[in-house]
């Protein structure tokens, strides 16, 4: 192999079971699993952690962090050579593998977590740690019997494009001391910009408009770097996919509403005091749109969970005949090289019972929901749903990547399943609601966290590390990062509240509709039916359907800043020169982008902690030195032009 870059032989294809020749010899024993690595992994996994819970609970999605933490470790081991401390590249995978762990772990988290605040029922910090931790450890744990097959067998077949990402990002010796700036930028212009309209409030935080000779027409535009930062990494055609949903619900079904209703003498369900007429866009979409879209969303991911079930066939099959393989394997222990060893199967195995016994045996995992036998079907549930997704997401984010990932999808399926059990039961309470839903957070983690592991597992076998290293760094990682991801959740709960302006809480909110829904029966099926009926229209549209359903969904000031992300992306590609200017614009773009997540997710918690601190956030000086609304809005979009101008010429420049 080359040693100047992996591209001559990452992307090619080869027969299942060819051989293939890593960065690091089987036949080397450089430093991988060092105290060092494992602790810059923790503390930039704890970093990323928060932020991506911030962001998710905001805008519904979550990015992947194994690059910018691979090229700050760089940095790190690069500014310590002076000391003498340096790193290899097989530590740098390690420090990643650690740290890209609380990301997916965020993501189950706050997909789900936060519906029990909405019902009144605030979980405690052990509950939600036990929890965080069991999905993380049964994703990783049936995901070591996949990985020979999933990463070697189908080296060429499976292109884990995240994986294979940063591989190369790691093997390009430049990265350490040039590109690595980039992230810190980020993170410190993302800090500094969510300080201006969020802690001192010198500034607004959004900018809206009415639009003229338009019912109740408004846009909106939410000034966040992380946002904007999102928009550049999901690149235009998501962007764009998820603004035209956005555009769709505030520009035509919310004036539509208002048109119908106009004539309307009683409250119309679910909104049951005020008249149609007499509420704002912002009420029209609380009480009405957003029942659409989650009708949308569902769809929307049921649609992708359907046309995903050939490959989850045929993924479950191969994956249950390849563990039996390995059992027997496991049996005669057979000798393998070191970038071939995995950690042995019976620690799979115990680590699984051990698993299923805290979520049996530990009442404060499920919360206060009956008896043993509640608790044996709540953790079968888990065990069964967990293994199946597991074994499907492994290889779906081997064809398409850990973005399109379809967890929601994954998760619906779970709730719908576990609902459907507990509704049989008898266990439609508030407890069994909540006991459903825990079920679906350990799913959710777990088939998260395999996507995760299999493209870092992808990336260490491109490297030549030792995978059974890099599933203890993972399993580390998730037990580091579990408490303080859910600290930072319970933090900007208190701080902000969940299903607020400034925390939506998007994916939770679809959840605990969800469960309403089957163990209540009484959701206004009619909004949810339209809802459905606009993602059929776009997959018969060709469009994808589960971005454009998450954009009817929010708020179209939060997909204003992502589409533009994603525009001056598409510029910034085309105006290049050749195809390696344009790779390096995309990269420098997306260590940005990535700092200005964990930026503003890092002040954001810290607000929230001042807040629950004070017992209110903070004041700050407020925008009325600006005079009026109008003036302090075009102040405020002025202020974010020239933030964007500084991210196009920091990525621009040469």
């Amino acid at each position: 192999m080359r040693k100047d870059g992996l591209s001559q032989q990452a992307y090619i294809p080869v027969p299942e079971g060819g051989s293939y020749d890593p960065f690091v010899s089987p036949d080397e024993s450089p430093a991988e699993f060092t105290v060092k690595a494992v602790i810059l992994g923790i503390l930039f996994g704890i970093i990323f952690g928060a932020a991506n819970a911030y962001l998710g609970l905001r805008a519904g999605l979550t990015i992947s962090t194994s690059i910018p933490v691979a090229v700050m470790t760089v940095a790190v081991f690069r500014a310590l050579q002076g000391a003498g401390i340096r790193g290899t590249i097989l530590e740098t995978n390690i420090a990643q593998t650690t740290g890209s762990a609380s990301s997916s772990l965020a993501s189950g988290v706050i997909f789900t977590l936060p519906a029990l605040f909405m019902w009144g029922m605030p979980p405690e910090l052990l509950q939600m740690t036990l929890l965080a931790m069991c999905g993380g450890l049964l994703g990783i744990l049936f995901m070591i019997p996949l990985r020979r097959f999933l990463i070697e067998r189908e080296h060429g077949k499976l292109p884990y494009p995240e994986g294979t990402a940063c591989a190369e990002v790691l093997v390009a010796n430049e990265i350490g001391g040039g590109r690595a700036r980039f992230v810190f930028y980020g993170l410190a212009g993302g800090a500094l910009f969510k300080f201006l309209t969020s802690w001192i409030h010198v500034i607004p935080h959004a900018i809206h408009t009415k639009v003229p000779f338009l019912r109740k027409g408004e846009l909106g535009m939410d000034l966040s770097p992380a946002l904007f930062g999102v928009g550049y990494i999901l690149g235009p055609r998501i962007a764009a996919v998820m603004v035209g949903g956005g555009l769709l619900s505030w520009l035509i079904i919310i004036p539509l509403i208002d048109y119908w209703g106009a004539d309307l003498t009683a409250p119309f369900y679910p909104e049951t005091v005020n008249l149609i007429p007499d509420m704002s866009p912002s009420q029209i979409w609380t009480r009405y749109v957003r029942y659409i879209g989650a009708g949308a969303v569902a769809t929307a991911g049921i649609i992708t969970l359907i046309r995903s079930i050939p490959v989850m066939v045929s993924s479950f099959k191969i994956g249950s005949a390849e563990l039996g393989q390995r059992m027997s394997d496991d049996v005669r222990e057979v000798k393998t090289e070191r970038t071939a060893a995995d950690l042995p199967l019976r620690v799979v195995g115990i680590g699984v019972l051990m698993i299923a016994a805290v979520l049996v045996l530990v009442p404060q995992v499920f919360g206060a929901v009956g008896g043993v036998e509640v608790r044996a079907a709540a953790a079968i549930c888990v065990v069964v749903f967990a293994f199946f997704f597991v074994t499907v997401a492994s290889r779906i984010v081997g064809l398409v990547g850990v973005t399109s990932n379809p967890t929601s999808g994954m998760t619906i399926a779970a709730l719908l399943g576990t609902a459907s059990i507990f509704l049989l039961f008898g266990w439609t309470d508030t407890m069994g609601k909540a006991a459903a839903l825990t079920v679906g957070c350990v799913v959710a983690i777990a088939a998260s966290i395999s996507g995760d592991t299999s493209q870092d597992l992808k990336t260490g076998f491109l490297l030549g590390a030792t995978p059974r290293r890099q599933q203890t760094a993972e399993l580390i990682g998730v037990l580091t990062s579990a408490v303080f991801v859910c600290l930072t959740v319970l933090a900007l709960g208190k701080g902000f509240g969940f299903g607020s302006t400034e925390l939506p809480a998007p994916q939770a909110t679809l959840m605990k509709l969800v469960i309403d829904g089957v163990l209540d029966q009484n959701l206004p099926w009619a909004l949810v039916a339209i809802g459905a009926g606009i993602a059929i229209v776009c997959e018969i549209a060709r469009i994808p359907s589960l971005p454009f359903a998450v954009g009817v969904y929010l708020p179209v000031s939060t997909m204003t800043p992502i589409f533009v992300g994603g525009l001056i992306r598409l510029w910034m590609e085309r105006k290049a020169k050749d195809q390696t200017e344009a790779a390096d614009r995309r990269e420098r773009g997306v260590l940005l982008g990535s700092g200005f997540v964990g930026g503003e997710g890092l002040l954001g918690v810290g607000i929230a902690l001042v807040a629950v601190a004070k017992s209110r956030r903070p004041d700050g000086i407020g925008t009325e030195w600006l005079g009026s609304e109008v003036t302090a809005m075009i102040v405020g979009a002025i202020a974010f032009a020239l933030f964007a101008t500084w991210f196009f010429r920091l990525v621009r420049g040469r």
